[in-house]
């Protein structure tokens, strides 16, 4: 009952003035009131500052500079691999693509052409193929890394809803990933063919930045706004950062069919981070 009405209040909810005030506050450079708030959210999401290049909390000016702290190059060993996870947080879920449709909860679908902003040609590419969602929490390092090397070819913004993306909205709010705000990077790999990350928003999430845009959002338009990059040789490493949340949510992964090591009891990302592998499957 009480993950119904979580649920059901979302619907109510004014989420996106909500984001919008969020946004500013994490902006905003209020001193002691900053450093305040900083310390509660660490001790309430135990917050592991050891990690971080710079310890000292008073130290970071807004709620954003904290967010997106950068972390010691030791912190995220990169395994040897030909896939590594992008982001700290967890895979809540992985699979193969069953034709177009990817597995969000128990009895919830959206389909890759909805989630990659209505281009059908795109998501032609991932018929059959594997995706990943990868959720981050509270307490995770928010910038997002190359999970192999890759070119990039397209972005996409993608106006939506701003619905919480954790895992009881996920059960319970249909297509969550496919109607929530989102960001499509689309890239290609020599080795691994086509991939797809999708930067999606949530509630309280402020904005999304990449490396070779900046700040995507806000502005938050009400049409679908493209990039194409093409012309541009713009090519990012193995591990490289490529984006970051101001503000956490998740990454949702398209690759391409016969493209994964796939084995159907363990997943063939390795962890950037330190921490326990969760895999669920559909």
């Amino acid at each position: 009952m009480n993950n119904r009405f979580s649920v059901l209040t979302q619907y109510i909810l004014p989420k996106q003035a909500l984001t919008i005030l969020a946004g500013k506050f994490a902006h905003l450079q209020a001193g002691s009131l900053t450093t305040t708030v900083i310390t509660w959210f660490v001790k309430r999401y135990k917050v592991n500052m050891l990690e971080a290049v710079d310890p000292n909390i008073g130290s970071y000016k807004s709620f954003n500079e904290f967010f997106t702290r950068p972390i010691k190059k030791d912190a995220r060993p990169i395994a040897q691999a030909d896939f590594i996870c992008p982001v700290d947080g967890a895979i809540s879920q992985f699979g193969a693509v069953e034709t177009d449709q990817i597995f969000q909860a128990k009895g919830h679908y959206y389909s890759t052409t909805a989630l990659l902003g209505g281009d059908h040609q795109a998501a032609k590419q991932f018929e059959h193929g594997h995706f990943a969602c990868l959720y981050l929490s509270p307490k995770d390092y928010h910038r997002i890394h190359m999970p192999c090397a890759g070119t990039l070819k397209k972005m996409t913004y993608v106006p939506g809803d701003l619905f919480s993306v954790n895992p009881v909205t996920a059960q319970g709010v249909p297509g969550l990933f496919a109607r929530n705000e989102r960001v499509v990077c689309e890239f290609h790999s020599e080795q691994h063919g086509e991939f797809v990350m999708v930067l999606v928003g949530a509630t309280i999430v402020g904005s999304m930045e990449t490396v070779w845009h900046g700040l995507v959002n806000p502005p938050r338009t009400p049409n679908i706004r493209i990039w194409t990059y093409e012309q541009h040789n713009i090519h990012l490493a193995q591990g490289e950062e490529m984006g970051r949340f101001l503000l956490g949510s998740t990454v949702v992964m398209l690759f391409q069919q016969n493209r994964l090591k796939f084995n159907p009891i363990w997943n063939p990302f390795k962890w950037v981070q330190l921490g326990e592998e969760m895999a669920n499957k559909p």
